[in-house]
């Protein structure tokens, strides 16, 4: 028997959100990057919505690129959203424990996207890091570029 334990791969993910108007046209992008053989792989990611929220297109960027990876691994998330880092970090222990509701008994906004990213929360070992959006950070700079790339694929279309 094998008692070796496997170290499971190491990804980071960068996320981004973007909304022209609140709510208007939407994006979300995602950049996923990981090292294997010591070659850098990295994946794009892009979509939106024609009337959202800013808020809904961070929590899909971060949705979509958890979709994306099929094998448990540990995932480094980097976003510029207070909103996703705080909620996943320390308010959606309470919202579920007051079945959905926030500390001042309203529902919780976008219930919908936060079940479907609970649900997905333990498929992998995941890491949550705040960046400070549009301060020159190279690879919350590419997610921004995909988020946008995003509401101009949404635009195109309508």
């Amino acid at each position: 028997m094998n008692t070796k334990t496997h170290a499971l791969k190491r990804i980071e993910m960068y996320t981004d959100g973007a909304c022209k108007g609140n709510p208007g046209v939407g994006g979300w992008g995602t950049l996923l990057r990981h090292t294997a053989q010591g070659t850098v792989h990295e994946k794009e990611l892009f979509g939106g919505e024609g009337h959202t929220t800013n808020n809904r297109m961070e929590l899909l960027a971060v949705i979509e690129g958890l979709k994306s990876v099929k094998t448990r691994c540990q995932i480094e998330v980097y976003t510029d959203s207070v909103y996703v880092q705080k909620g996943v970090t320390e308010w959606l222990v309470n919202w579920k424990a007051r079945g959905w509701k926030t500390a001042d008994k309203k529902p919780v906004k976008n219930d919908d996207l936060w079940r479907e990213l609970d649900s997905m929360l333990g498929a992998h070992e995941l890491s949550w890091h705040w960046v400070k959006g549009h301060a020159g950070h190279v690879d919350n700079e590419r997610a921004d570029e995909l988020a946008n790339r995003g509401v101009e694929k949404m635009r195109a279309q309508s």
